[in-house]
């Protein structure tokens, strides 16, 4: 893909990170702080290459985790894996189809925090875990379902309203009059 879309998707990256971390009301009315970097993920592996998901799952877990309770560099692996298996599987997905993009989304912001806690267990600080962990569990992974298709949405018109349109160069005139046969 182009510049214009890994910046974008980056930018997009660091505003989520950044108003994920600070809405406190969500958080008080939910029960969970909302992620939403995986299903982030799922439009970068469906819609970009390699460079851009190295560069959004280094940005994004760095950013994600230098406002959390996380140890520096804990989200970069699960991002990345989520992404790359996305993106090597992405000629078999149908990127267009809001079942997939659903699908794709609970996948991913289920599997995420699963990757990101099995890395946790083997750190010196051990997280907190409880029942109450499942709903968190649950709900992050169905708000992160639910807002996958948003980004193709929103990505879709950014760059619509924002690209050029290639322009495919024709051969010949429209009018122009072809005859056949002897001349």
């Amino acid at each position: 893909m182009s510049a214009f879309n890994t910046i974008t998707i980056l930018t997009v990256a660091f505003l989520v990170v950044f108003l994920q971390s600070s809405a406190d009301w969500l958080r008080a009315w939910i029960g969970v702080q909302p992620d939403l970097l995986p299903s982030l993920m799922v439009y970068a592996g469906l819609s970009s290459g390699l460079p851009t998901l190295m560069a959004l799952a280094l940005a994004g877990g760095l950013l994600a985790d230098s406002l959390s309770a996380n140890p520096p560099g804990v989200t970069i692996l699960p991002l990345f894996l989520t992404g790359l298996a996305i993106e090597r599987y992405r000629s078999l997905i149908l990127r267009d189809q809001l079942y997939a993009q659903l699908v794709l989304g609970l996948a991913a912001s289920a599997g995420v925090p699963l990757l990101t806690l099995l890395l946790l267990l083997n750190t010196e600080p051990k997280p907190l875990l409880s029942w109450f962990s499942l709903w968190q569990w649950g709900i992050m992974a169905t708000l992160g379902a639910s807002v996958t298709p948003l980004w193709f949405s929103l990505f879709d018109r950014l760059n619509t309203a924002l690209n050029y349109r290639r322009v495919e160069d024709a051969t010949f005139r429209p009018d122009r009059e072809i005859k056949r046969g002897r001349a």
